[in-house]
């Protein structure tokens, strides 16, 4: 496994690390044990660094995480993310009462009397612009409470702005070979201001597994169903903000990427390892078995630089014009 510097943190973490939203829920059924399995596997291979939430089946990734890393909390970095259990477009969500609780009930769940990350989940533009949850981060972290935060971000507009605050210590940007626009402007700078990026939503919500047809039928309950169009957040968090068909279409014409790389999968997350910046890419798991497969992307063969060009002027000729939503 090989270990990058997340930002300010000065954390050395796994390239390959994972998030948590699957064993949490709303992508369809788990299995508690199977999860845990899953995640001591990924410790067992190097893995040191998982990103969770509060809303993550309203705090049971958080939970799982305590018991698979007990023992271990020293040596493996949790990230979790705050804002979404109340109403993210009220200033009082924000305010230090109601952060203090979130963060209180997270660290609860995950056993812990510091965070290593925390993260503001997606709020909106005018809330960070307002500029004072910055100011309840800086006290809760010299209050000792948090080591470091972040912000996840939906656009590449609010990742620059986050990057002028000076205590920002990551960024969690949606990016993968469907979605290439933070490596413009967004990543270069963020290099410039020690600011460490995470990588989610690596493999488009599966549509870069190559695996999908167009009449794929998803569980009600797993948000590729109920929020394919955007119906109840964000639209770039399913399917990278994609139609399915047409994101369906289009990984087809990049089944390429796979020869001499196993699967399509492993492909796709050694491409958003290898884009100069990216600190660590998070993609989920529901089993043990994902885990492994994810892991395989390490060992798989780099891209070249023609490879690389071809797939930045197929992005920009067939993708880009098709992404819904601000981004």
């Amino acid at each position: 496994m090989k270990y990058n510097t997340l930002g300010k943190t000065n954390y050395q973490v796994s390239e390959l690390s994972f998030g948590t939203w699957a064993i949490g829920g709303s992508w369809g059924k788990t299995n508690d044990k199977e999860s845990i399995r899953a995640l001591h596997k990924a410790m067992d291979e190097g893995v040191n660094f998982f990103d969770t939430a509060d809303v993550y089946g309203d705090g049971h990734s958080e939970s799982l995480l305590k018991e698979a890393t007990k023992g271990k909390e020293h040596e493996i970095n949790v990230a979790s993310k705050f804002c979404r259990k109340g109403d993210i477009h009220d200033p009082k969500t924000y305010d230090m009462p109601e952060v203090r609780a979130y963060l209180e009930g997270t660290l609860t769940r995950l056993g812990r009397d510091v965070l290593d990350l925390y993260q503001i989940h997606c709020p909106p533009f005018e809330i960070l612009k307002d500029g004072a949850v910055f100011q309840v981060l800086d006290e809760l972290k010299k209050e000792g409470k948090i080591k470091h935060y972040g912000v996840s971000v939906e656009t590449v507009e609010e990742g620059l702005f986050c990057l002028e605050q000076e205590n920002v210590s990551t960024l969690q940007v949606i990016f993968n070979m469907m979605r290439q626009k933070p490596l413009d402007e967004l990543f270069p700078r963020a290099a410039e201001e020690n600011v460490g990026i995470i990588a989610r939503v690596p493999l488009a919500s599966g549509l870069l597994t190559g695996k999908f047809t167009t009449n794929h039928q998803f569980e009600e309950d797993d948000h590729r169903h109920f929020n394919k169009d955007g119906e109840a957040f964000n639209v770039g968090e399913t399917f990278g903000g994609l139609p399915f068909e047409k994101g369906v279409a289009l990984a087809d014409e990049l089944s390429w990427i796979k020869e001499g790389r196993h699967d399509m999968a492993q492909a796709a997350l050694k491409w958003v390892m290898q884009q100069p910046g990216v600190s660590t890419v998070i993609p989920g798991f529901k089993n043990t078995q994902q885990v492994i497969d994810n892991l395989g992307a390490t060992e798989v063969t780099p891209y070249t630089d023609e490879e690389l060009n071809r797939l930045r002027d197929f992005y920009h000729q067939h993708i880009h014009q098709h992404i819904r939503g601000a981004y």
